[in-house]
């Protein structure tokens, strides 16, 4: 079982403000990742995601505020900051004329470790991502996935406490994601803390403890999953009918379960679902006494998607 949330917080983020020019990108965003947690940052394309990765990472100085990572403050101390994470972005960044191995004992010698040891890492490092039997074919040969899991590999060879993960499955196709979250879950159950911005809402949903959405710079909304989702109510019964008039006269028999009909749907109804599987029962019957049957029977929950829509006004 995961124990999380011992400790300080591996991340810190205070009152965070970045300009370029006249570009307001970040505006005073702050949270706070436990150890041993993912953290999932969504947004709409310039929501400022990646300029808060950016910062995190030492790449970019914050213009005010401040943002730690493992306890070591990004501006006062950026090479503790560097030594404490591994980053992983939209992109792979492999040597593709290297070999998988060769890659990742080039990746540990530039960290100073013994050639020897960098060697092992790389060897061990190859196991973990079930890349052992491509070792030694060129980065170029390998699929999208392999090269992300090899790059993901690359960010862990120095065992950093701290993962900055960005959008790392941008462009994989399904399996080849399912197979790097099982990664990325693996790495937390061993005490990795995440952070993670991404666009697609089920990979939050599978992975973040907690979620943040941001919007043009400011924080819009976060919590976990289900919070988040909470926040647009109840699960709701769609019902289909033959034809708008039948649609119609189901929404006046219903009147009392607050049917109401579908947006750009005149021949569907949807009502909330109050009062669980009786609320669906009841309906059924008074649609029956009417001499109403409904084409189709849906149940409606709210999902992140929702939310992400809701909150920025852009689908994922």
């Amino acid at each position: 079982m995961r124990v999380t949330g011992t400790g300080k917080p591996a991340i810190v983020v205070d009152g965070l403000v970045k300009h370029f020019g006249d570009v307001q990108a970040l505006k005073g965003v702050s949270f706070e990742v436990p150890r041993g947690t993912v953290l999932g940052l969504l947004g709409p394309n310039g929501a400022g995601k990646t300029t808060a990765v950016r910062i995190l990472t030492t790449i970019l100085q914050p213009t005010a505020g401040r943002a730690q990572i493992n306890g070591f403050d990004v501006v006062a101390s950026p090479r503790d900051v560097r030594r404490s994470i591994g980053l992983a972005g939209q992109y792979a960044a492999v040597d593709e004329n290297l070999t998988g191995r060769e890659n990742l004992v080039l990746v540990g010698r530039l960290n100073h470790l013994s050639k020897a040891a960098a060697g092992a890492r790389a060897i061990e490092l190859l196991d973990q991502f079930h890349l052992s039997d491509a070792a030694n074919r060129p980065a170029r040969t390998y699929s999208g996935g392999m090269r992300r899991r090899l790059d993901l590999g690359a960010a862990l060879v120095t065992h950093p406490p701290v993962l900055l993960l960005d959008e790392p499955t941008t462009g994989l196709d399904p399996a080849s994601r399912q197979d790097l979250w099982e990664v990325i879950g693996g790495l937390v159950a061993d005490g990795t803390t995440v952070l993670l911005t991404t666009q697609y809402l089920e990979e939050a949903d599978r992975l973040a403890d907690r979620i943040i959405v941001i919007d043009q710079g400011v924080i819009a909304a976060e919590g976990t999953a289900a919070e988040l989702k909470a926040r647009l109510g109840e699960t709701t019964v769609v019902l289909g009918f033959a034809d708008a008039a039948s649609a119609a006269s189901a929404v006046a028999v219903l009147a009392k379960h607050a049917a109401t009909i579908l947006p750009a749907d005149d021949k569907g109804l949807t009502m909330p679902l109050r009062g669980g599987p009786t609320t669906v029962r009841d309906a059924l019957n008074a649609l029956d006494h009417a001499g109403l049957s409904p084409t189709r029977i849906d149940l409606h929950e709210p999902t992140l998607d929702d939310v992400f829509l809701s909150l920025t006004g852009a689908t994922a």
